[in-house]
């Protein structure tokens, strides 16, 4: 495993494409960008995940949140967050060990959203996330993956999906097989909150990539985004 050093410049060295994939909570970017590198056999960044890792080593730190805001860069850094190449896969680290459920618990969901609102946060993960990008051939999920961290990717798409949908797929992933109307509603009022938030945050705001193909989800099955996605990299390919 050959641990991926921060770098200043954007994607050194590229030898593949870079593809980007941003949209609001719920659009589908994580499962969708993971199953478009496996098939394209490129490695997927799950900006996601670097947030969380990065929540995670804060919460087991001796920092109470009310003082993440005033930690410098330096600070953050000295939390140990890593991303680790093996082979197609990115391994996430926190200290030293490798982070997968953890991510998940209920104490870092309750804080990674104000975690990502940080300047000093963003910053401290920008280089590391281009980082992963230094070979090319890479799918990045996130909100602001087109915009602030790969700006000159090679292909940009923006999901989107009903709000209703987003919230339908969120309680799905959480473990409710079918919710009801009255669990999507209340739902739907949550990503709402944080699809005005994200848009509306002073840093590295939520927002469609000038050059980005716009894809809406609410309708399509999974293998049909999967696919019309690959489609968008093999004619960006075949251009080269």
């Amino acid at each position: 495993m050959t641990p991926l050093a921060p770098s200043g410049d954007e994607t050194p060295g590229v030898k593949g494409p870079i593809v980007t994939l941003d949209g609001p909570a719920g659009s589908g970017k994580s499962t969708t960008a993971r199953e478009v590198a496996r098939r394209l056999g490129f490695r997927h960044l799950d900006s996601g995940a670097l947030y969380r890792a990065l929540t995670l080593a804060l919460l087991e730190s001796d920092v109470p949140a009310g003082e993440w805001a005033d930690l410098d860069e330096q600070a953050m850094r000295a939390l140990d967050v890593t991303v680790t190449a093996k082979g197609t896969e990115l391994e996430v680290g926190v200290g030293g060990r490798v982070v997968n459920s953890e991510l998940r618990s209920k104490e870092v969901t309750a804080q990674v959203a104000y975690l990502a609102s940080l300047p000093v946060a963003r910053a401290c993960l920008l280089n590391l996330q281009r980082a992963a990008g230094a070979q090319g051939r890479l799918v990045a999920d996130g909100r602001d993956m087109g915009t602030v961290v790969f700006p000159h990717a090679d292909v940009k798409i923006y999901l989107v999906a009903e709000l209703g949908e987003r919230a339908r797929r969120r309680l799905r992933e959480g473990g409710m097989e079918e919710p009801s109307e009255e669990e999507v509603v209340t739902h739907s009022g949550v990503i709402a909150e944080r699809d005005r938030h994200d848009s509306e945050r002073e840093h590295s705001p939520l927002r469609k990539p000038e050059e980005a193909e716009l894809i809406d989800t609410t309708r399509l099955s999974f293998d049909e985004q999967v696919e019309a996605i690959i489609r968008l990299v093999q004619e960006a390919e075949q251009r080269e």
